[in-house]
């Protein structure tokens, strides 16, 4: 690497005479706008070594954003994943239990079915058995009527009436 020459150090720089030198005042005024030329590109160069750093710590800032960024979208990708995968889940989980509560219900109507169909056969017969106990109970009325037996028995209530009456 060069030596670096400061600006001071082109102003205190001594120039030996020599036998058929220089004019020692243009030699002056020229590094005296040398030193001055020099002195401005010096502050320059330190400023843009300032900006450079400052930039390169920006840079350094953007990219550590720019991996947290990623990582984020990652986390958020990979949660969006679990997200759906859970409710995925939880979909087939509502199914099933949905699919069992109406084998229940169906299950519970066929019985409701069965016991109705039982009741309504009971029910039929306890009127074929009351149709035939009471047709069984109308022709014998009938036939009692038919043969006169009745009769006897009402001449018999109506002489005990008069009896009792004092006829």
């Amino acid at each position: 690497m060069a030596e670096v020459l400061t600006p001071v150090e082109i102003q205190k720089k001594v120039f030996n005479k020599g036998f058929r030198g220089y004019v020692e005042q243009e030699v002056d005024e020229f590094i005296e706008k040398v030193r001055m030329y020099y002195e401005r590109l010096y502050k320059e160069n330190m400023e843009m070594k300032d900006l450079i750093a400052d930039l390169n710590d920006k840079l350094n800032q953007y990219k550590i954003l720019e991996e947290t960024l990623k990582d984020t979208l990652v986390v958020a990708q990979q949660t969006a994943e679990e997200v759906k995968k859970n409710a995925e889940k939880e979909k087939e989980l509502i199914i099933k239990e949905a699919e069992e509560q109406a084998k229940k219900i169906i299950q519970s109507a066929n019985l409701n079915v069965i016991r109705i169909n039982s009741e309504y056969e009971e029910a039929i017969k306890e009127f074929n058995i009351f149709k035939t106990r009471f047709t069984t109970f109308l022709k014998a009325q009938l036939e009692m009527i038919n043969s006169g037996e009745w009769v006897n028995d009402v001449d018999y209530e109506r002489k005990e009436a008069e009896i009792k009456n004092g006829e």
